[in-house]
C-alpha cells in the first residue's frame, strides 16, 4: 500500500513540474517563437501547433498560428497535420493518466470506503457516458486535458482513443481554418 502513495506524490509532482514549465513557456514567449519559426514550413508548423493545441497553457497560441497557417494553404491539410500532432499530444497526457493517475484515482475512492461512491463508478451507465462526455470535451474548445482524463479513468482502449482523438482534433482544426478564411 505504500508504493501506491508513493506513486501518488510521484505523479501529483510530475503534474506540478510539468505546470509550472508550461506557464514559463508561455510567459516567456519561448512558445510563440516555436510556433512562429515552424509556421513557414506549413505542414510542420502544422503538426507542432497541432501538438500545443492540445493543452490548456498553449491553446491560444496554437490556435492563432493553425488560423494563420490555414489563411494561407489548403485548410484540409493543415486539419489533417495539426489533427496528428494534436493526437500526438493527447496521446501522451492520455497514456499518462490512462497508466498511473487513473490506477491512483481508483485508490482514493476505495480508501474512502463509501460504498455508494464506488458503486457510482461500477454503473454500466457511467462507463459509457463519461467516455462520450470526456470526448464532447476534447471537440469542444475547452481543455483537452478534462476530457483525457474522462477517457482515461473510463478505462478506453488506447485502439479506440487514437482515431477518436485524431478525428476530433482535426475537425476542431478544421472549424478554426474555414473560420480563419472566411474572416480575412
Amino acid at each position: 500500500m505504500k508504493k501506491r502513495g508513493n506513486n501518488l506524490m510521484k505523479d501529483l509532482a510530475i503534474i506540478a513540474f510539468s505546470v509550472i514549465i508550461a506557464v514559463l513557456i508561455v510567459k516567456t514567449g519561448a512558445l510563440k517563437a516555436i510556433l512562429i519559426s515552424t509556421q513557414e514550413m506549413r505542414f510542420v508548423g502544422s503538426f507542432v501547433a497541432g501538438m500545443f493545441f492540445v493543452s490548456i497553457f498553449s491553446a491560444a497560441p496554437a490556435t492563432v498560428v493553425l488560423a494563420e497557417i490555414a489563411q494561407s494553404n489548403s485548410v484540409f491539410w493543415v486539419a489533417f497535420f495539426g489533427g496528428i500532432g494534436a493526437l500526438v499530444g493527447d496521446l501522451i497526457i492520455f497514456r499518462f493518466i490512462k497508466d498511473r493517475l487513473a490506477e491512483d484515482f481508483l485508490q482514493l475512492i476505495k480508501k474512502t470506503k463509501s460504498e455508494r461512491l464506488v458503486s457510482i463508478f461500477r454503473l454500466k451507465l457511467f462507463k459509457w457516458l463519461v467516455p462520450f462526455f470526456g470526448a464532447l470535451i476534447v471537440a469542444s474548445p475547452l481543455p483537452d486535458e478534462l476530457g483525457l482524463a474522462m477517457m482515461g479513468l473510463s478505462k478506453m482502449k488506447t485502439s479506440l482513443f487514437i482515431p477518436l482523438s485524431f478525428f476530433l482534433n482535426s475537425l476542431g482544426i478544421l472549424i478554426i481554418g474555414i473560420i480563419a478564411k472566411a474572416a480575412f
